[in-house]
């Protein structure tokens, strides 16, 4: 397995998914979005699994900048240059990729 876990220092549901993976003794990589972001070929992954929908962290205060936009594409640059619009954890595991805390998911990726 060659896990990356995508979030952010203070959030929550990150913490909890390394310690998720840590517990397991399942080595993985942890990114911080503030300080690295997403590669758009990592986002268009992450999208390929999970769908585009399920990427926005629609409670954030500017999420409605997300609604706004018509197309696909605008919607990820927006994501790419937006990273605190993302919801998180982000895990992936090679073309498989869960957002937020899905521990019934990876239980499944051994």
């Amino acid at each position: 397995m060659n896990i990356q876990i995508f979030g952010t220092g203070k959030c929550f549901d990150t913490k909890k998914a390394e310690r998720w993976f840590k517990e397991r003794r399942i080595k993985f990589q942890r990114i911080d979005l503030k300080k690295y972001g997403i590669s758009r070929g990592e986002l268009a992954s992450v999208r390929a699994a999970v769908g585009l929908e399920a990427l926005v962290d629609w409670d954030h205060p500017d999420a409605a900048l997300i609604r706004y936009l018509a197309y696909d594409q605008d919607k990820l640059d927006k994501l790419l240059e937006r990273p605190e619009l993302l919801r998180t954890p982000i895990v992936r595991n090679g073309r498989q990729a869960t957002v937020g805390y899905a521990p019934e998911v990876w239980k499944d990726w051994s």
